[in-house]
């Protein structure tokens, strides 16, 4: 069952899914809906999705896919391009690392090391943006932007473990080279 599941070809299926999941949420977020601006702010579907599958499987998410979706997402959303995109890869670099951590811990701690990851990120965007002098926005937007996406990584992780079967690595589970996950 394990090695069903790390199959080279499930491999670059679920990175090939993580890069065209994120292209249909940059396309529906250019979607002219809305003519007038809004007093709210949608959650960032990209970034949940990507913390979600570098928590649960790391290796489909790499490096440069996170940085390739993200970097294209700042360009076409008009925003300083790279920054977030720098800050989002360091974010799910660090939970790669750390998702052995989450695999024996509870549901809720998860959650919350993600959602303190995507608050630090978010900060530290905004600081950057403040010390460059560049106007980032409403204060109001961004907080809301950051609870509504720690709201929908729960909705990610269920969607993504329902639908694509994307879930935490069992103990002692090895990929295809033997190397354990």
């Amino acid at each position: 069952m394990a090695m069903v599941d790390q199959s080279p070809s499930r491999l670059w299926t679920m990175r090939a899914a993580y890069v065209a999941l994120c292209l249909v949420v940059i396309f529906f977020h250019l979607l002219p809906l809305e003519t007038m601006p809004r007093r709210w702010a949608a959650p960032d579907f990209m970034v949940a999705l990507s913390m979600v599958w570098a928590v649960r499987r790391p290796e489909y998410v790499p490096a440069l896919s996170v940085a390739a979706v993200m970097l294209l997402a700042d360009l076409m959303f008009q925003r300083p391009p790279g920054l977030w995109a720098a800050l989002i890869v360091i974010t799910v670099e660090w939970l790669k690392r750390h998702q052995r951590r989450h695999r024996d811990t509870s549901f809720a701690m998860e959650w919350l090391t993600v959602v303190s990851a995507l608050t630090l990120a978010t900060l530290a965007n905004r600081l950057v943006l403040l010390s460059v002098m560049y106007a980032p926005g409403s204060l109001y937007l961004a907080l809301m932007q950051l609870a509504m996406t720690a709201f929908a990584y729960p909705v990610v992780v269920m969607l993504s473990r329902l639908l694509l079967g994307v879930r935490h690595a069992a103990p002692g589970e090895v990929d295809t080279l033997g190397r354990k996950i």
